[in-house]
């Protein structure tokens, strides 16, 4: 059997690709007003990859990265588009990452946190989602603030707002917009990580790994994840560098 056909065997297990989709995340995907399949990037790489391999594509989507990054556990995804962290490594396989987006806070227009490394202090409160890149990241990193975790980003927003907290952690087109929408509030224009997007099929899976792993710059390489960020509204955001 040649590489190829043994990345489409290991890909295809149920005889279509099942691609799994985080829809919490509005750079990467988002949905289709008319009720379709998901659009976006994520989802744009998906369907190419199934055209490829010559097979059909059925979407699963979660409102949040860490439902479907628990999700590889069950086996209800075949392909998903979720950020690289050590905590997912020990599940899924990551190619490297396609896009760069940021991860920073949004605080009150007259907070006294200015720049990311104001935020780690004794009796500050950040609202995060749970289990997203930035809340594991956070995790590991912060040593005094305290980290008061939501359902999903939208919810973390929400609590921020709600129950006046200090900050919010978040990627950063998201809490551009939702700053946009509050008056007397602020994104900070430093980052405190850089989230890299990526594609990743389940541990065991080292055939479909490496497709995908060459597939993923290519995509990169030739300028569709440029044009499929663009097309959905995301030109702006950062396609990774070359692996």
């Amino acid at each position: 059997m040649s590489d190829t056909a043994e990345a489409k065997r290991q890909f295809t297990p149920s005889g279509f690709l099942r691609a799994g989709i985080n829809m919490g995340n509005p750079v990467i995907a988002q949905k289709d007003p008319h009720g379709g399949d998901p659009r976006g990037v994520g989802a744009a790489l998906a369907r190419e990859l199934a055209r490829r391999l010559g097979v059909d594509v059925k979407f699963t989507t979660y409102e949040t990265a860490g439902k479907l990054a628990d999700a590889v556990t069950k086996r209800e995804w075949d392909v998903a588009f979720l950020a690289i962290d050590p905590a997912r490594a020990t599940d899924i396989d990551f190619t490297a990452a396609y896009v760069h987006i940021e991860g920073t806070y949004m605080v009150a227009d007259e907070s006294p946190l200015k720049t990311p490394s104001d935020v780690d202090r004794s009796g500050v409160k950040i609202a995060v989602g749970l289990k997203t890149a930035y809340d594991l990241y956070l995790t590991r990193e912060i040593r005094n603030a305290t980290l008061v975790r939501s359902e999903s980003s939208k919810a973390a927003i929400h609590q921020f707002f709600s129950e006046q907290l200090d900050a919010v952690a978040g990627v950063r087109q998201p809490l551009e917009a939702a700053a946009a929408n509050h008056a007397g509030y602020r994104v900070m224009p430093e980052s405190f990580m850089v989230i890299k997007q990526a594609a990743g099929v389940p541990k065991g899976r080292a055939a479909a790994h490496a497709y995908f792993a060459r597939f993923i710059e290519e995509m990169k390489a030739s300028g569709f994840v440029a044009k499929a960020l663009k097309e959905s509204g995301q030109g702006d955001v950062t396609v990774a560098p070359p692996a």
